[in-house]
């Protein structure tokens, strides 16, 4: 899967939040200072290249969709993430996590319960 830039993610978090939307209901929803409403549609008509969008014409006007679900993109970006600066290991970034005090013991647990429950 390919990887967004940080203006297509922050429209497609948009876009996951709304399910569906129009060039202006997805500029009225960017959190301020909301981007030009061509800046916006520029951006998706990257994303649909890119089939992280589609398109539903309706008309003279688009409504959008997202072809790819943010749990599909939030997996593939951490295994990118755990690739590229861990060795391929979750438990590298776990260690790591840990080790910059962003992971307690506590969270440790949780996790452990989590997983033993499953």
């Amino acid at each position: 899967m390919k990887s967004l830039t940080r203006a297509e993610e922050q429209v497609m978090k948009v876009l996951w939040k709304l399910g569906s939307g129009l060039l202006m209901e997805l500029v009225e929803a960017m959190p301020e200072p909301q981007p030009h409403k061509n800046t916006v549609a520029t951006i998706l008509k990257t994303l649909v290249d890119k089939e992280f969008v589609t398109i539903e014409i309706l008309g003279r006007i688009h409504r959008y969709h997202p072809a790819i679900s943010k749990d599909d993109y939030s997996t593939s970006s951490l295994t990118n993430l755990a690739k590229g600066y861990f060795e391929g290991s979750f438990s590298n970034v776990v260690s790591f996590l840990v080790d910059e005090q962003k992971l307690s013991v506590d969270d440790l647990e949780l996790l452990l319960k989590q997983l033993k429950n499953k």
